[in-house]
């Protein structure tokens, strides 16, 4: 049942319109080149505190009956949150520039591949992601950099959970904080 509130709370909300995100100069967390990232919400709804758990013991393996596999799920909130349905898309080159986000998201990649980057990581490692993968952005302190490194259009639903406003309303611009880039990667 509670799955099926879920997307009755998400699927009766607004489109609230397309986002491009792009700086007016060079900075660290300009999109290059400009007009290559877009990102649309599809849609945002506003949830109370929650404290949802779900565990299943998933079958034995052939031949370890003695061995069972365990799959957990638990998502805890304290006040109330806006959750974000985000659709993504990338140009061949294009890059979402260094930021956060002030909560954590859930993506999945719907066209082409996707390169994460990581502002902590010294080492610039790429984590590339293709259409059917899933990963998380942790957000909060969680600086990155997705960028489209192929020759075709990438995309990505995002499901982002943040704080609400303390107003009530909500924002697009309170999804995402531009970062400086943190010298780590030569981009």
């Amino acid at each position: 049942m509670r799955s099926r509130l879920v997307l009755v709370v998400l699927s009766g909300t607004v489109i609230v319109g397309t986002a491009f995100y792009h700086a007016g100069n060079v900075s660290a967390t300009a999109v290059d080149p400009p007009g290559s990232f877009r990102g649309t919400t599809l849609a945002v709804g506003k949830f109370g505190s929650f404290d949802v758990f779900n565990a299943k013991v998933l079958e034995n393996s052939p031949g370890r009956e003695h061995r069972r596999k365990l799959w957990l799920s638990w998502q805890k909130t304290k006040g109330t949150s806006d959750v974000y349905v985000q659709s993504n898309v990338w140009d061949p080159g294009g890059s979402t520039g260094w930021h956060t986000h002030p909560g954590h998201s859930l993506i999945i990649v719907t066209a082409g591949e996707v390169t994460a980057y990581e502002g902590d990581d010294p080492q610039c490692t790429p984590h590339v992601y293709k259409a059917g993968d899933g990963f998380v952005d942790h957000g909060g302190d969680h600086v990155h950099n997705i960028r489209n490194e192929g020759d075709v259009a990438a995309s990505t639903i995002a499901v982002q959970v943040i704080p609400a406003r303390p107003d009530g309303s909500s924002s697009a611009g309170d999804r995402r904080v531009d970062a400086p880039n943190p010298g780590s990667c030569p981009f």
